[in-house]
């Protein structure tokens, strides 16, 4: 492996967050500053939210630069965390080619700073990397199901592709990598309009307009409370096991969405309907992790039920 930094994930590091005004990056962000590390969070704000750092403005450790990850930037850090990419199909269907451009560029171009520098990288895959899943609950080895060409494959294929980079890159170059596939994280500081289905229900209800569910609602998802996916990727990270491959990080408590429409509609208390459309293209029907690597390897369980992380990310949006 290449020479690299101190790896044990103990206090006083430098960490490079690219995403981190982003949902799970700024939660991440939180808890690197909270461990006593130095953060630098690069973020073009295309997505992500000044609002999510604003809280930080005045943190001795934490330096917010605005950049976009298709540009190659040097920076002398101990640890990387890659989030930057547009995560909800509203954002990344709005510009594909730049969807692509930046899960494989900004890929790239963390890497080389990796290597450059020796730091151990971390990289936000995701559970759209099985696609239409045929193989229930998805476990890591599973290739997947995915429409190349397809309305979702910016996404699917950019970050499929920006895992073969990372292997590559270990495999050539010896690189510190780690791999988490997220589903399906939520909870407060999520964007309002970033058409998820958690948000979209809890904006919708909140307002009062119809909860919209795209086909009969009978397919699944499994929904990881935030704090949760949060604390596995810090374990993931300090895992010494450099062969570790990609680790599936979610809830396996899989959820119907006109279940969650129906959750929703009682916490919120709303008089909302439910509405009902054509099924998305290309919309798994069935979506649930298989976390044996997570609990062998990071000795990890989500803890919090999805009853308690939408009430608290409920609270969020009352107030947001």
């Amino acid at each position: 492996m290449v020479a690299g930094k101190n790896h044990t994930g103990q206090g006083g590091l430098r960490i490079l967050v690219t995403g981190g005004a982003g949902f799970i990056g700024s939660h991440l962000v939180d808890r690197l500053l909270a461990m006593g590390h130095s953060v630098i969070c690069l973020d073009n704000l295309l997505t992500g939210q000044r609002g999510s750092f604003a809280h930080l403005a005045q943190h001795p450790r934490f330096d917010f630069r605005l950049h976009d990850v298709t540009e190659p930037v040097q920076l002398d850090v101990d640890q990387i965390y890659n989030l930057a990419c547009p995560a909800s199909p509203i954002h990344y269907q709005y510009n594909p080619v730049q969807t692509v451009r930046t899960a494989v560029l900004g890929a790239i171009n963390m890497l080389d700073l990796a290597k450059s520098t020796g730091a151990r990288i971390f990289q936000a895959s995701t559970s759209e990397i099985y696609g239409d899943p045929l193989v229930h609950p998805q476990p890591e080895g599973y290739w997947g199901n995915v429409n190349p060409i397809g309305p979702r494959a910016c996404y699917d294929e950019g970050k499929r592709c920006a895992e073969t980079l990372f292997f590559d890159y270990r495999r050539q170059f010896g690189l510190s990598i780690r791999v988490a596939r997220l589903f399906n994280t939520y909870g407060p500081r999520m964007h309002r309009e970033d058409g998820r289905v958690v948000s979209d229900f809890i904006v919708r209800a909140l307002a009062g307009e119809p909860l919209v569910i795209h086909g009969d609602g009978q397919q699944t998802r499994s929904f990881c409370y935030v704090d949760d996916t949060v604390e596995a990727i810090l374990r993931l990270m300090q895992v010494p096991d450099d062969d570790i491959g990609p680790v599936n990080l979610g809830n396996p408590a899989e959820e119907t969405i006109l279940g969650l429409a129906e959750r929703v509609l009682r916490q919120t208390g709303s008089r909302s309907s439910i509405r009902h459309e054509p099924r998305r293209e290309d919309d798994p029907i069935q979506r649930q992790p298989d976390i044996a690597l997570a609990r062998a390897k990071l000795d990890w369980l989500p803890e919090t039920d999805l009853e308690t992380g939408l009430a608290r990310t409920i609270a969020y949006f009352k107030v947001a």
